[in-house]
């Protein structure tokens, strides 16, 4: 159970699916979805993989388009718990029934099928609070094309659930387009394949193809890790990109991993990464166990596991141990008399304090030998409870702020996630800035960045000249220098990166197009 003291003290936290001031009004509304599996319509079972790899595609740009679609494995739950089959198809009332029990806004569900050399995606949104089906939405293409298909229905579908939504198709495309269809292929086996060894297969045939994908990664990581295989599912979490939605998740397994092989300090590096954005209990709780193991004081982080979740019995067990060992009787009496008080059957902290009562007894001499306990559980329904919650209250700051300086936030948090390559989440949000002010020049020259990105060299274009009719702008003229770079028209490029390091003379970027003209030009620049 996450606290308020968690909560105030989860700094930096954000997720993928940040609200924005523009979304602040259908905050909560309209935003949780489920995505069911696919009907696979093609009669082929060498194409029933598509099933899962349907709701892992639209989820993911669902999430980056600031919705909250549910995972897999709530998914899984949800039904089973219902006691439905994993390969469950419903009908409009069955999936209104479905959505109403789990508490969700809007249930897709879609087919594909085959017509000729094609492959055709389709797909309708239950909107449950107006109790309506939308219209079926569609998207075709060859097979090879497969992630860009649904990608494009990903887009479509969106813009039936919010008519307003205005980031670029091209930008959905650009989100999926460089992954490999047969890494993925691979992934969505690996992920739903009901047998171990051949999970792991098909997991490490993924990362083979395709070694950037973290997803993959992070797979075959809780593979390793089930199996006991600690040290590779250490290496496994490591390969997980800091910009991936689990990245926190796959450091607290790291973290773990490296625990148990007894790489103790670089395990408490990876539980001290996660405390800095979530310091869950769990998280505080297992820093402090690998700084114990090191033979150092660990008693601070036990006491902020303890105060993060005060009635787990276990942050109290390790708190006791803790204190006694650094001399603080008295408190780690008390501890440990809270710790039966919450857990009255815990043998171990029973004989413990046998112990500690009578020095001379029997289980006084292993008194020394007892351990910190090892939390394995990472709780990423707290964490997702903690985003939410830090996301509200950073929507409704935002939306407190006059229109340009919202913007102004807005722009530079859409610049952040475009330097970490989440494109459609940076659109989004300059999108929302210039939403709120039209003026914004950084706004424009973001959307330009991104147009440019996603290979849209018109648009690109115009938003960067609209960026420089409204002020000076370094980004917008590097835009226009690659544009009329990839032109060949050296002599426009070479002005406006003349004009970029005016503005910013320490831009790499203008430094290096400069370069570039200059080897094309033979002129020094």
């Amino acid at each position: 159970m996450i606290c308020i003291f968690t909560l105030i003290f989860a700094g930096a936290l954000r997720s993928n699916a940040q609200p924005t001031p523009s979304d602040a009004a259908s905050a909560g509304k309209n935003r949780i979805l489920l995505v069911l599996p696919f009907d696979n319509g093609t009669g082929q079972l060498n194409l029933e993989w598509i099933r899962e790899a349907a709701p892992a595609i639209l989820d993911a740009r669902f999430s980056s388009a600031g919705f909250a679609p549910m995972s897999r494995p709530d998914r899984m739950y949800a039904l089973d718990h219902l006691g439905l089959p994993q390969q469950f198809q419903p009908s409009r009332a069955s999936a209104l029934k479905l959505a109403q029990t789990l508490d969700v806004d809007s249930i897709v569900v879609g087919n594909y099928r085959l017509e000729g050399t094609s492959i055709v995606a389709e797909a309708r949104v239950l909107n449950v609070p107006r109790l309506r089906m939308s219209d079926a939405v569609m998207a075709r293409g060859e097979m090879k094309d497969l992630i860009a298909i649904f990608d494009s229905l990903a887009w479509r579908l969106t813009r039936v659930m919010d008519p307003a939504f205005s980031v670029a198709q091209e930008t959905f495309l650009a989100a999926g387009a460089n992954l490999r269809l047969d890494a993925f292929e691979q992934y969505i086996r690996g992920i739903s394949e009901p047998d171990q060894q051949e999970r792991q297969r098909h997991l490490k045939k993924s990362v083979e193809l395709s070694p950037n994908f973290s997803p993959g990664w992070m797979a075959l990581g809780r593979e390793d890790f089930n199996a006991q295989k600690y040290e590779e599912a250490a290496a496994s979490f490591a390969r997980v990109s800091p910009n991936d939605p689990e990245a926190l998740e796959a450091s607290f397994y790291r973290g773990l991993s490296l625990l148990y092989f007894g790489a103790y300090p670089q395990a408490q590096e990876a539980f001290a990464n996660v405390a800095k954005e979530l310091p869950l209990a769990e998280v505080l709780n297992n820093e402090g166990v690998a700084v114990s193991r090191q033979g150092k004081d660990a008693t601070s982080l036990f006491v902020q596991a303890a105060a993060a979740d005060p009635n787990a019995a276990d942050y109290h067990f390790n708190l006791a141990i803790s204190l006694k060992r650094h001399g603080s009787t008295a408190n780690a009496a008390n501890e440990l008399a809270q710790t039966l008080k919450l857990r009255p059957s815990d043998t171990e902290a029973q004989k413990l304090q046998a112990a500690w009562k009578a020095p001379g007894s029997p289980d006084a001499a292993n008194d020394s030998e007892t351990l910190e306990r090892i939390i394995r559980t990472f709780d990423a329904g707290a964490f997702k409870q903690a985003a939410q919650v830090m996301d509200s209250m950073e929507a409704a700051r935002l939306a407190a702020l006059p229109a340009h300086a919202r913007a102004v936030k807005l722009a530079a948090r859409a610049k952040e996630y475009f330097n970490r390559g989440l494109l459609l989440e940076a659109e989004r949000l300059y999108q929302s800035a210039v939403s709120d002010d039209t003026r914004l020049a950084e706004a424009h020259a973001g959307l330009a960045t991104v147009r440019e990105r996603t290979g849209d060299a018109a648009s690109a274009r115009k938003e960067a000249n609209q960026a420089l009719e409204i002020a000076p702008s370094a980004d917008a003229y590097i835009v226009l220098g690659r544009l009329d770079i990839a032109e060949n028209h050296v002599d426009e490029a070479s002005r406006e990166i003349g004009q970029a390091l005016k503005l910013d003379p320490s831009s790499r970027a203008a430094q290096e197009l400069n370069r570039e003209i200059a080897a094309r030009t033979g002129k020094r620049q």
